[in-house]
Order: structure tokens, then sequence, then C-alpha cells
């Protein structure tokens, strides 16, 4: 052979083996196991059930309103000589304390002319009945006509009455001269005045706004269907209009950058439904409102609670009843067909009926028959099928 042969046999021959060798490798390869590939569980939160004795509280809102605001008015007129470093905004004052004093010396004066008009007066009658005495003994011997003996009778009749006039007057120029002094008819503070020392004040003019401070009030607008929650008597008779053993009431305000407590109790419902906002409105009383606390109230633990001012915007609460075997769970929990989701021993949703008790903001309150520990599915799960099988994932209990 040649070198012009071996030129084209041996790319030839090269090729060859290489196929041969492809052969073999294929020939005595091991076969390839083929594993299904394994469909990915569901992954679910759970918490676990923990029913419990819940207390059932409602919320609203509404404005601190003073249990009694009046306007000073004074009773006679005269000019202002005195007004008492209380009488200004925002001054407290207690009861019965001089808030204001009128120039009196014209009421001095008549009651000087009434204390005189009652002494003749008095000496009137005194001659009138001496008078009707003599004649009653002349008119008895036929002495005396009984034309004289009627005038004589007259005369004591209307000196009686002229008496009780005098004495009615002196009863007035006391009074009137008593109410040169304007003194505050409850303890409380003055929301704002309108008078100064010099002015001449009018009678039945107003002076002044003042309110009481011995308690303050806080209307407090409920849903009906809440009324349940409540321990209420919407439209029982009750002594005097108020319920002394009403609800417990906290009350909730931010003021000077810290968030505080007062507590107070319901005292009376208004009686009736507002045919549009279908509301009731309960009434808070919290007593002592101007009282500094000590703090045991407060959320931020400061040293000094502030006043509970009239004026000021709260949030309440409201305790209702105790009810037991409640378990609370997120709202997205709850299913529309009134059922709950639980994870079986064997990691498999199945669904549990329960009856709503409440829901609360982002909570619901739920009675059934949910076991303690039992893991309730708190993920919303669209297409739902019994038995089918989840990763669950605890999260911590939300109390409420």
């Amino acid at each position: 052979m040649n070198f012009k042969d071996r030129k084209v046999w041996l790319p030839v021959a090269v090729l060859a083996g290489f196929a041969l060798l492809s052969l073999v490798l294929i020939a005595t390869a091991s076969e390839v196991e083929q594993t299904p590939k394994p469909t990915p569980l569901m992954a679910v939160r759970v918490q676990a059930a923990a029913p419990q004795a819940v207390e059932l509280r409602v919320r609203s809102q509404g404005t601190v309103a003073p249990r009694t605001e009046s306007a000073l008015i004074p009773e006679v007129s005269g000019p202002v000589v005195w007004i008492s470093d209380a009488l200004v905004s925002g001054g407290f004052f207690s009861a019965d304390d001089p808030l204001l004093r009128i120039d009196d010396r014209d009421y001095r004066t008549a009651l000087s002319r009434a204390r005189a008009t009652l002494a003749r007066a008095e000496g009137e009658l005194e001659h009138a009945r001496a008078n009707l005495q003599r004649f009653d003994g002349l008119a008895a011997r036929d002495i005396a006509s009984p034309a004289q003996h009627d005038d004589a009778r007259r005369a004591a009749r209307v000196a009686e009455a002229s008496l009780e006039e005098a004495r009615a007057g002196l009863a007035q120029a006391r009074r009137d001269l008593a109410r040169t002094e304007i003194h505050a008819p409850y303890t409380g503070r003055v929301r704002e005045k309108q008078v100064d020392v010099g002015q001449f004040l009018s009678r039945g003019v107003a002076i002044a706004t003042i309110y009481a401070t011995d308690y303050v009030e806080v209307r407090l607008p409920i849903p009906d269907h809440e009324l349940a929650y409540l321990d209420l008597s919407l439209f029982g008779a009750q002594d005097a209009g108020v319920d002394a053993a009403g609800s417990a009431v906290q009350l909730r305000a931010r003021f000077a950058g810290a968030e505080h407590v007062w507590r107070g109790r319901v005292v009376r419902t208004e009686g009736e439904i507002d045919p549009k906002s279908r509301m009731v409105h309960v009434v808070a009383r919290v007593e002592d409102p101007y009282a500094v606390g000590d703090g045991a109230g407060a959320d931020t633990g400061a040293a000094a609670r502030p006043p509970l001012a009239v004026g000021l915007f709260v949030r309440a609460e409201i305790a209702g009843p105790m009810v037991e075997g409640v378990t609370v769970v997120p709202r997205s929990a709850w299913r529309d067909d009134g059922s709950v989701l639980v994870v079986d021993d064997n990691n498999q949703l199945q669904r549990r009926e329960v009856t709503l008790l409440r829901i609360d903001g982002e909570q619901v309150l739920l009675q059934g028959d949910l076991r303690t520990g039992e893991r309730i599915c708190i993920s919303p799960v669209r297409a739902f099928v019994p038995g089918m099988a989840v990763s669950a994932i605890p999260v911590a209990e939300r109390r409420s």
C-alpha cells in the first residue's frame, strides 16, 4: 500500500474505532432510575385553640361634658365694686364662695326705708285696733252708730294689710341687699366671664358661664345590636334616673404626648334610639375629674395623671358580662359559611362548625367544639377539600 492509499484509509479506520467504542459504552451502561417529583404541600399558619372566659367589651367615643353648666346672672342692678380672683376664665371656686359684689348703698337705703315703713304700719295697726276696741264698747251700749263701727273695722283691716305689705317690702329689701354679693352655687370652674370692676350690671343679663366639677359625664353612642354585650337597663325605671351599679368604663385619651386612663361607670341610658343612626346613647360618669392622679391608671407610668378636662375627646371601653368557653382567633380564620378549619394529627384540614359570638376589630370571638390545643388554621384557604394535607406553621396566640 502506497502512501496515497494510507491517507485515505487511516481516517476511515479512526472513525470506525470511535463508533465501535461508542457502541460498547452504550451496551454496557447502567439504566437511569427515574423518581417522581414530590408535590409541595400548602403551608398554612395555625394557632392553638385556648377556650377561656372573656369579658365582652363595647368600644365607643365621646367628649367630656360637665354635669351642670350655668349662666351666672345678677338679680339686682348696679356697678361692680369687687371681683374674686377666681372669677376668670379657667378659675376654680368652691360652693358658696363670693365671686362678685355690686355697690350696695342704694339697697341699704331701700332697706332702711322698708324698716321705717314697717314701723309706721305697726303704729297704724296698733291705733286702728285700739279704735276698733273702743267702738266695739260704744256699739254695745248703743252709743256709736253702725256706720262708725263699720269704719273702725275697715280701718283695722286696712292697717293689717299695710303691715303685711310693709313686712313683705322689708323681706324684699333684705333679699336685694343680699343679692348684691353673688356666691358660687356649687364647686366648679369658670368657662368664661363678661364683666369687670366698674361695669354697670343690669338685672337678668349673664355675666359669666360656670360649670360644676364634682363629676363629669361622657355621652357615648352605642349601636343597638351591641347592647346585648352590656348589662344595661335601657328602658327600665331607675331611682332618680341613675343606676349606681352601672357597667365599668375605661376612658382613654392622649394628653401632653402620653396615653392616660380614667375610670368611671355608666349611670344611665337615654330613653330612645336615634331613628337615623340606630344608636343608643349611654352616659358615663367620672367622679372628681380634676383630682391629680398618682399614675396608677396611666399606661405610661407617668408621675401624675392630668385632670379629665371638660371638652377632652376620649375613647371608651365599656365592660360587659363574662362569657365562658370563648376562643379568640384572627378574623382571617373565620369563614363565611360559619366555620373554621382545623389541622388534625395527620396534618390534614378538617371543617369545624362554630358560633360567631362577635367581631372585635381584627379578631373574632367564637364558641363551639374547639378543644384546648387544637390547631386552628388562620390562613385564608380558598380551595378547601376535606382531608387535604398541609404544612402547619405555628404562630403565637393573640390575647383579646
